[in-house]
């Protein structure tokens, strides 16, 4: 049987109470992923009085969907980031990478913790689905890579793909929940509070400071770790302004046992656009994890396809694997293929947009949060500054990866029902509905129970889609993702789907009328790609990680 987790969800984190009592503190960070939890335990290793809220539990998010690869290797070729950006900017953003494994692997070596950290060659490869020569731009980025000081070399044939590639020496991988459990449990022992089932909700300046659970934390810096950032004290525009510039991209992987002792422990990363990636890791059973297949979210139908076009490629590289996991994740591109690490208002910190280096650039955005409250010069602020004024590809094409709010805001609004009434929803599946004007996300679940929501996503004012693989509700304009039930997955929303009480009379015909007006939004600010397919090219995904993962 498939199990639809990943295959690190099996591991024990700490659990911790709900907020319930007013506290002050030097530092809060909001967000219990693998930048939070970064964050929180430097900071108080630093001697600060550190407080961590998440809303759901410790690593929860897309942290525990990773496919957890550690690499300085970024999503955008090294080739691309010397074209756009610059020699030094491209070295520095390879030494950030490079930084944050060696940051792991300190904590990891100073907490004894048993997270499986190893040192492994990783492999960027010609594609997998083309048979082009590659030599030619491959041998490009071995030779900025090696003149960066990064060990680098050009091969023939890479193992498993039997494809040219430069292989990369001294990247790594970990078991990433066993890390951050074992960083939360050390933190905590320092002297940070950290806190589970605890919502960020109002943010003040007066004192500075969060509502949480009807609660009050005082403090002087905040640091925002969740996948997407939250508003928080930023000025409405300046939020938007950052938004607009963050792509959220499902990405899905796959999980095999693979005979034992054939294969070499490694980290793989082809050049298809999206690109496949994998991971080889060896113990009592050697085992694959192999992903790709992103779209912009909410915006595939066929998610199922998505899971069986990865099997197929992987079978076809390792015909003996048995599939034994399948799971997905978000990824946040940004518009340059940089992360956004910075200050976005006063005392104020946030971090996000780490493409598919969710794990090494979230390690990083807690050093530099950490950096950024002690006062000290970081190497990376001006590089990975929110406010830089770099738009790769210029303003026409900086604006037309902004176009889904307007195209699925009009074209799902004008749409029709997707069935006459909520008994034509079948057991795991959902549809939109329209029940006396209004648009109703109806779902079933295995067992028959229906749950129906409003379909309005409370970021935008967008119409949801039906995740049929994840059974969840997609927002194609902006990327917000809700259970059947309605609750928030991820954001940019930050407030669940509105409950619709069906009567017995409207679950036997749904309305064929017209649609209420635009519900009311929350205010948060937009994201977005465009509808039409991408007008440059996009930075490379690497992992289903993760996501400053939440």
């Amino acid at each position: 049987m498939v199990q639809s987790k990943s295959a690190w969800q099996s591991a024990k984190m700490p659990k911790f109470e709900k907020f319930s009592r007013d506290l002050k503190c030097d530092c809060l960070v909001v967000g219990g992923g693998i930048t939070g939890l970064t964050a929180a335990y430097l900071l108080t290793q630093a001697g600060k009085k550190v407080v961590l809220i998440e809303r759901d539990s410790l690593a929860s998010g897309d942290t525990a969907c990773t496919t957890a690869h550690l690499t300085y290797v970024t999503d955008e070729r090294l080739s691309d980031l010397v074209s756009h950006f610059g020699k030094h900017a491209a070295a520095l953003t390879w030494q950030a990478g490079a930084a944050a494994i060696s940051t792991i692997e300190h904590i990891s070596r100073r907490e004894s913790i048993d997270c499986e950290f190893r040192r492994v060659p990783g492999f960027l490869h010609a594609s997998l689905e083309s048979n082009k020569d590659e030599r030619r731009q491959l041998r490009k980025d071995c030779d900025l890579a090696q003149e960066f000081g990064f060990q680098a070399a050009l091969i023939d044939s890479a193992p498993i793909v039997g494809r040219p590639a430069v292989r990369f020496a001294n990247v790594a991988k970990f078991h990433p929940l066993k890390y951050l459990a074992g960083v939360a449990h050390a933190a905590a022992g320092a002297g940070c509070k950290i806190f589970e089932r605890s919502e960020a909700m109002e943010f003040s300046d007066k004192p500075r400071g969060v509502k949480v659970n009807g609660k009050q934390v005082t403090c002087d810096w905040i640091v925002l770790t969740t996948h997407v950032p939250l508003m928080g004290k930023t000025g409405l525009l300046n939020a938007t302004l950052l938004q607009t510039k963050l792509y959220p991209y499902s990405s899905y992987v796959i999980g095999a046992k693979i005979p034992k002792g054939k294969f070499p422990e490694a980290d793989y990363w082809d050049t298809t656009e999206p690109y496949y990636y994998l991971r080889i890791d060896r113990g009592q059973t050697d085992y694959a994890i192999f992903g790709g297949q992103d779209h912009k979210t909410g915006q595939q139908d066929d998610t199922e396809k998505l899971y069986q076009n990865l099997e197929k490629m992987l079978l076809r590289l390792i015909p003996t694997a048995k599939i034994d996991r399948r799971w997905s994740a978000q990824v946040i591109e940004t518009n340059d293929g940089l992360p956004y690490i910075g200050q976005t208002a006063e005392r104020q910190f946030v971090a996000t947009g780490y493409s598919g280096t969710g794990m090494t650039f979230g390690t990083l955005g807690g050093m530099m949060a950490c950096d950024w409250v002690l006062g000290k010069e970081n190497a990376w602020s001006k590089l990975f500054s929110v406010n830089r004024k770099k738009i790769r590809g210029g303003t026409w094409d900086y604006l037309t990866e902004n176009v889904d709010y307007p195209y699925y805001l009009v074209r799902d609004r004008v749409k029709g029902s997707e069935a006459r009434s909520p008994r034509d929803v079948k057991n795991g599946d959902g549809k939109v509905l329209l029940i006396d004007g209004q648009r109703v996300a109806c779902s079933r679940d295995k067992n028959g129970h229906l749950n129906a929501v409003s379909a309005i996503c409370t970021h935008m004012g967008c119409v949801v889609h039906w995740n049929p693989a994840e059974t969840t509700w997609d927002c194609p304009c902006h990327g917000s993702r809700f259970q059947p039930t309605g609750e928030v997955i991820g954001g940019p929303a930050e407030t669940p789907l509105e409950e619709v009480k069906i009567s017995a009379a409207q679950k036997a015909t749904a309305s064929g009328g017209k649609t209420r007006p635009p519900q009311a939004t929350n205010g948060r600010p937009s994201t977005g790609k465009p509808a039409t397919g991408r007008t440059q090219k996009p930075a490379r995904r690497r992992s289903a990680s993760l996501k400053s993962d939440r």
